[in-house]
């Protein structure tokens, strides 16, 4: 990300996971005024409350010794299915000409989970990828942060 320019009417796609915030640029480059207009919100409790049992384990052969199996990290695959379906609607989004630019904000392994599922149609339109989880920021923060045109200033205040 060389120089972000927030453009008009760009829309900003901000996730971790569990949360989503689209927003839409109403104001321009200088002085963004972002507006939220959808929220996707998923209950993803711990995987020690979705889990139903220990996990398993097995005989290694003849003798008492028994090693363990690794458990299904139900957590994380919620966190992965979320991300498919936040793809999901960005390509329907951008299949219908609904936004022309488009800025993601999302911690590393969201933002990963993302890239592995955007369609081209909409991976065109992206113009800044930031590996930051801003979903806990309030939205004045979020419009300075992207005012920078810097991405060494980005971190300054984080």
């Amino acid at each position: 990300m060389k120089d972000l320019q927030l453009k008009p009417q760009t829309w900003v796609v901000i996730a971790d996971g569990e949360k989503a915030l689209f927003m839409v640029n109403k104001g321009d480059a200088e002085y963004p005024n972002l507006h939220v207009f959808r929220e996707e919100e998923q209950d993803n409790p711990p995987n020690r409350e979705q889990a139903a049992n220990r996990p398993g384990r097995f005989n290694d052969g003849t003798g008492p010794q028994r090693s363990a199996v690794d458990d299904t990290d139900w957590h994380q695959l919620a966190k992965d299915r979320f991300a498919k379906d936040l793809a999901e609607i960005l390509y329907k989004r951008a299949h219908a000409n609904k936004f022309e630019a488009l800025v993601l904000a999302a911690d590393p392994s969201t933002l990963g989970e993302l890239r592995k599922e955007l369609h081209q149609s909409v991976t065109e339109r992206i113009v800044a990828e930031l590996d930051k989880d801003l979903t806990k920021h309030p939205i004045d923060e979020i419009e300075k942060m992207l005012s920078w045109s810097r991405p060494d200033n980005f971190d300054k205040d984080l």
